[in-house]
């Protein structure tokens, strides 16, 4: 096998984990339940569901998805559960995507392959 090869397998392996971070970070209704847990912190599903004025369903699974990526923790509270970041760098990551969005303008929007149909 070619050494680039190799190495570009190599590289791949590494960059698995961020993929699969930046593929948690991909959806729309999650990107919302996590910036509002940043701004407003701890909330239950109700909350959220109130908040965002999502299905109380679409909300749960997000979470479930989050919660598997270890970017939110649930804590009981009697009989609901009370969601917050596991992570602080979280906050730094969303942070650091608005400045990146702004430098760029609509170029992730109009890009043909990830932008929005209607941007």
């Amino acid at each position: 096998m070619p050494k680039a090869t190799v190495a570009c397998g190599l590289e791949r392996v590494e960059l698995a984990p961020a993929a699969s971070l930046f593929r948690s970070l991909a959806d729309p209704a999650r990107l919302a339940i996590l910036r509002r847990l940043a701004s407003d912190g701890p909330a239950r599903v109700v909350d959220l569901v109130g908040a965002l004025g999502l299905a109380q369903s679409t909300v749960s699974q997000h979470l479930a998805c989050l919660r598997d990526c270890g970017l939110v923790s649930s804590t009981p509270a009697g009989r609901a559960s009370v969601f917050a970041l596991a992570q602080p760098a979280v906050v730094e990551v969303l942070a650091a995507a608005e400045k990146l969005l702004a430098a760029t303008g609509n170029a992730v929007a109009l890009c043909p392959r990830y932008g929005c149909a209607d941007a």
